[in-house]
């Protein structure tokens, strides 16, 4: 459909944009990604994340790779997914409107901090719209349903000539015994 077309590549061009502006700069980043305390959280040394530096590259990383697939619909509900998952501490670390005094530096922070709301709301939608097709979910039921329905046929016909074949094997004993 021509609005996916159109709307992918619009939702991925500011984390393709801002992924490798971090790529290049992490070091700019760096200080408010601190605020996280990223490479201290569970898993972290699992993925060799050992400064907060190291995080950013992998987050920008992310962002290039899922906004590229995004942008050429390959693979866009998991790039969504992916997306989503680095909006939130990019949000949380670069975005902190509660921490700021100035009145006009606060309201700055929040719009950004909205607007990346507003961006995982799109994440979201994109990553559970299934672009005509029938989810796998819509599938499952449908499949064993259907399934449900012959296999409750097949034993009405398999009883219907179980009984069958019993009322004739009856009648051929009342035919045999004397009576």
């Amino acid at each position: 459909m021509l609005v996916r077309r159109i709307a992918r590549p619009l939702l991925a061009s500011t984390f393709i944009f801002g992924g490798l502006d971090a790529l290049r700069n992490p070091a700019s980043k760096a200080p408010a990604a601190a605020k996280l305390d990223i490479p201290r959280k569970p898993g972290m040394d699992k993925l060799n994340i050992s400064s907060t530096e190291q995080a950013v590259k992998v987050n920008a990383a992310a962002q290039v790779a899922g906004g590229s697939l995004l942008a050429f619909g390959r693979f866009p509900r998991v790039a969504a997914l992916v997306l989503a998952g680095s909006i939130v501490p990019t949000t949380l670390a670069g975005h902190r409107f509660w921490e700021e005094a100035d009145s006009a530096k606060k309201q700055g922070q929040l719009l950004h901090f909205l607007k990346n709301a507003s961006m995982l709301g799109g994440l979201l939608l994109a990553a559970v719209d299934t672009a005509g097709k029938e989810s796998l979910a819509h599938k499952t039921t449908r499949v064993t349903k259907r399934s449900k329905r012959k296999a409750a046929k097949a034993t009405a016909k398999a009883t219907a000539k179980a009984s069958k074949k019993q009322v004739a094997a009856a009648q051929k004993l009342r035919d045999v015994l004397p009576g």
